[in-house]
């Protein structure tokens, strides 16, 4: 996003903490997202409206009316007051203004989780669908077959996780599959980190010889902790491949402390 739009999505985010805190149910919240994933799909499927709803020459109040005019009655109360606060800012593009109402629907979903205590196993439960579909490359190649309409795309997966994950782990993933901006894998992948993110943590994904136990990503969680100056959430995943050991990547640094990659660089030296 450009920067407009990243301070318009900054301030309603914030706005909407406010109104779904001051509401503090499961349902409010799960209903919020739900209803802004209805209002992209309608904004989809009318190019003019959603040019208009977010086009910065028009005034204001204009912009806030057609939001009023349009889903007035249509969307609870709370949400219309998100959506016309979102209108009142200027964003870069109308593609941008839809996005933002994306970001919104699944912030919304994920404070139904908080709420409910479920934000860690959404995280990780979003991750490991990541990494099952970068196994399954069929089943990643039908979910990224653009060809076939978004409902059938989401029924697909809905088949796969039902009764398998958390019911917002589940609205956040046919969310995306029938939103792509990506692939699949980068695109849950990365709805995962933006889990931890809302939870004040850095993700630090590890690839593994052997599985690691819940203690010892807790003391890797601890140990990254100290050494980035932040929170950490560890993405763990097993390779046999390399031998022993693990091989670490945060951001756009990576730690190999891998069998394998020792044998490496020890084979490098002696060429």
């Amino acid at each position: 996003m450009h920067a407009a739009s990243r301070e318009a999505l900054a301030k309603v985010s914030s706005d909407l903490d406010t109104a779904l805190a001051a509401d503090n149910t499961v349902a409010v919240a799960a209903q919020a997202g739900n209803e802004l994933f209805d209002v992209v799909e309608i904004l989809d499927g009318d190019r003019a409206l959603r040019v208009a709803v977010a086009d910065s020459s028009k005034d204001v109040q204009s912009r806030v009316g057609l939001i009023e005019a349009v889903f007035g009655g249509k969307v609870s109360p709370s949400v219309l007051e998100v959506l016309k606060d979102a209108a009142e800012q200027t964003w870069s593009t109308p593609r941008e203004f839809r996005a933002g109402l994306v970001r919104l629907g699944r912030r919304a979903l994920l404070r139904s989780a908080e709420q409910q205590g479920l934000l860690g196993q959404v995280e990780d439960e979003l991750f490991r669908l990541s990494r099952i579909l970068d196994r399954e490359g069929k089943l990643t190649q039908l979910l990224s077959d653009r060809t076939q309409e978004a409902a059938t795309r989401r029924e697909l997966l809905a088949k796969v996780l039902y009764g398998k994950v958390t019911a917002v782990t589940e609205a956040l993933a046919l969310q995306v599959i029938g939103r792509p901006e990506h692939n699949p894998i980068d695109d849950i992948a990365a709805l995962a980190a933006n889990v931890a993110e809302l939870q004040g943590r850095s993700v630090a994904y590890v690839v593994s010889a052997v599985e690691l136990h819940e203690g010892q990503q807790q003391a890797l969680a601890e140990k990254l902790g100290r050494i980035y100056g932040r929170a950490m959430s560890i993405h763990s995943e097993v390779d046999t491949s390399l031998l022993g050991g693990m091989i670490i990547r945060v951001g756009d640094e990576v730690i190999d402390g891998s069998t394998s990659g020792k044998l490496e660089r020890l084979r490098a030296t002696f060429a």
